[in-house]
Formats: C-alpha cells, sequence, structure tokens
C-alpha cells in the first residue's frame, strides 16, 4: 500500500487533505508536523472522523536529520505533499527573516528527500500571493497571468519556493512536481469535527469572525474600507477547505497515473467568484443569526486590494472544481466553532 506523507499534516489544510487521502483505502498517511502553528491532538481528529490510524511525527521540517530518519522508517513513500511553512502576511512583513529561513530551509529539506529516496511524486502548498498586486485589468487570475513582485515576504516564499521547485526538477528528472496555487482556504469538515485553530490570535478573517461571534474576542476589524472595490474592503476568492483538499488528491492520482504532460505543472485552486470581506461578514451573519460586532480599520502592510481566480485549468485537467458556497464555508466553520466551545463548557 503506498504511503504519503504530508508535512504540516496536523494543520488547517494538512488535516483536511490527510481526511480525503485517508478516505481511499488505497494509501497510508503519515505526517511531520512540529505543530509549532497546530496541536498534536488533530492527529485525534483525523483518527475519529476517518476511522484509520493517522500518524504524526512531532518534528521541524527545518532539521534534514530528523526528516531523513522519517523516511528511513517507512516504507514505500509514493508521494510527499508540503504544506509545512509559516503563512501569516503580517508576521512576515514583522519577520521577513524567520519566514525565508523556514520557508526555504523545510522546502529544500523535503526535496532533498525526494530524490535521495526516489519519491516520484512531490506536490506543493502555494499561494496566489505570487501574483502580487494587480490591477483590474489582470482579473481574473490564469496560470498565465503575469507575476508581479509579491506583495509580502510571504508571498515571495510561496514564488521563489516555486522557482526552487522548477530548478530541481530540471536537475532531477525522476521526481514529478506540481504546485497548486489556492486562493482563500475558510470553512471547516461538514462533521464539525476539525477546522481551523489558531494556536494564537488569529490571522486569518474567518477565524476572527467566528471568534468574535462566540465571545472569545471583543472586535473584529475590517483592514480597510477606502480600496476600489464595490464596498471599499478587499476582495477575495474564498473556497472551502474541503475542496481545496480534495484538489489535493486529485493532483495526487493524477501524478501517480503518470497522466502529467510536464514534469512541472502549476495549477490555480478558487471558486472564480470575488467576495468582498464585508459580504464575507454578511454571509456569516445571514447563514448564523449572529450579528457581528464589527469595526473598519486602517489598511494592513501586505494585503492586496482585490484577486480571484480562473480554475479552468483544474477543471479540464484535473477533472476538479469547487463547490461549496460562501454561505456552506460560513456554516462549517460556526459549526466548528461551537463545537469547540462545547468541549470547553
Amino acid at each position: 500500500m503506498p504511503t504519503i506523507i504530508i508535512t504540516g499534516g496536523c494543520g488547517y489544510i494538512g488535516s483536511h487533505t490527510a481526511i480525503e487521502l485517508l478516505a481511499n483505502p488505497a494509501f497510508e498517511v503519515v505526517s511531520i508536523d512540529s505543530c509549532v502553528n497546530s496541536e498534536p491532538q488533530t492527529v485525534q481528529r483525523v483518527e475519529q472522523i476517518t476511522g484509520r490510524k493517522f500518524t504524526n511525527h512531532l518534528i521541524d521540517t527545518c532539521d534534514l536529520e530528523l526528516v531523513r530518519k522519517v523516511f528511513e522508517e517507512t516504507d514505500d513513500v509514493q508521494g510527499i505533499i508540503h504544506f509545512a511553512a509559516l503563512k501569516a502576511v503580517g508576521d512576515s512583513v514583522k519577520d521577513p527573516l524567520g519566514y525565508y529561513h523556514n520557508n526555504f530551509e523545510s522546502l529544500i529539506n523535503l526535496l532533498r528527500c525526494s530524490e535521495e529516496f526516489s519519491v516520484p511524486n512531490f506536490i506543493f502548498s502555494s499561494s496566489c500571493t505570487v501574483y502580487g498586486d494587480l490591477d483590474e485589468s489582470h482579473l481574473p487570475v490564469t496560470e498565465n497571468t503575469p507575476i508581479t513582485r509579491a506583495a509580502s515576504p510571504y508571498g515571495n516564499t510561496k514564488l521563489v519556493g516555486e522557482q526552487i521547485i522548477q530548478d530541481f526538477t530540471i536537475a532531477t528528472p525522476t521526481v514529478n512536481c506540481i504546485s497548486l496555487r489556492y486562493f482563500n482556504p475558510v470553512g471547516a469538515h461538514t462533521s464539525g469535527l476539525n477546522g481551523e485553530l489558531p494556536s494564537n490570535r488569529p490571522n486569518n478573517l474567518v477565524p476572527f469572525i467566528t471568534q468574535t461571534a462566540a465571545g472569545i474576542l471583543p472586535q473584529l476589524t475590517v483592514f480597510g474600507g477606502d480600496y476600489h472595490t464595490r464596498d471599499g474592503s478587499c476582495v477575495r476568492d474564498y473556497i472551502h477547505v474541503t475542496d481545496i483538499a480534495t484538489a489535493h488528491v486529485k493532483a495526487l492520482e493524477y501524478l501517480l497515473a503518470n497522466r502529467n504532460s510536464d514534469q512541472y505543472e502549476v495549477f490555480n485552486l478558487g471558486s472564480g467568484q470575488g467576495v468582498t470581506v464585508l459580504e464575507a461578514i454578511q454571509a456569516f451573519e445571514k447563514v448564523t443569526g449572529e450579528k457581528l460586532n464589527y469595526v473598519v480599520g486602517p489598511r494592513r502592510p501586505g494585503d492586496v486590494e482585490a484577486i480571484y481566480s480562473d480554475s479552468t485549468k483544474a477543471k479540464e485537467v484535473l477533472g476538479w472544481v469547487a463547490v461549496a458556497s460562501i454561505e456552506d464555508m460560513m456554516a462549517s466553520a460556526w459549526k466548528w466553532q461551537q463545537h469547540l466551545m462545547a468541549k470547553t463548557t
């Protein structure tokens, strides 16, 4: 039975991808996650949802020798899905060196292991941030949209990470690689048993929304109300985390079946619908009946004004489309927040 190694498997997208992979009895799944931005208890949640064993090695992917040891101890590794990275735009502006060290070192270590241990398939968790701050004439974004300067050090780690992988494939013809550029993952598993769980103060919109609605945070700040958008707030392409997870499974199956036309390929993953921050808040209020306490504050460094995707390539090549609506995303996120609150009472 082939094994897939997921780095960051206890994290938000990594754990949902593990759930989708474990739904297929043909795969074994092993995680590597230091849990610096997640928690070890995620293993139990994944096992509860799937009914299958899920092992996590609690190590830092920046430590090559420890990562190598996992590969030495794991049989028949046929794929790597690399999620492990620091990912907060604002934090990356404050600590660019920390982001460059962590995100590049971990990626290079996993690529070294893919070559050393003859792992033929590698999927990289990339981001729409590689496109930078685009004007409206370039929307929606396709894989051929010209790349501009990344708006944050985090975005730059994804852009340079893709370049590292592309150079690696030229030098290493035995490894096939895919970069999945996804837009704004939100929501939680439909069971309500797994979702986004920031270890500190949230950096993403939806946990801010749910924690404010739950009374954990006193107020939500919308960063910027003077953008050139329909209501002044940023426009994003929100996509359900399970849709993102399903795309990783489809990309893996595509590589395992040797259907790839090139050794290195890139796919956008988005819903194709631009939603403003204020519209996302209104969707949450509509499906939950909860009224949010929010204010509009100044812009946040590193944020782009508007971005949303054209994911036609993923549909035509991988057979993948996003299916969940913004209301579905908000309802599932609130169900997860209610589950967390029930556990503490």
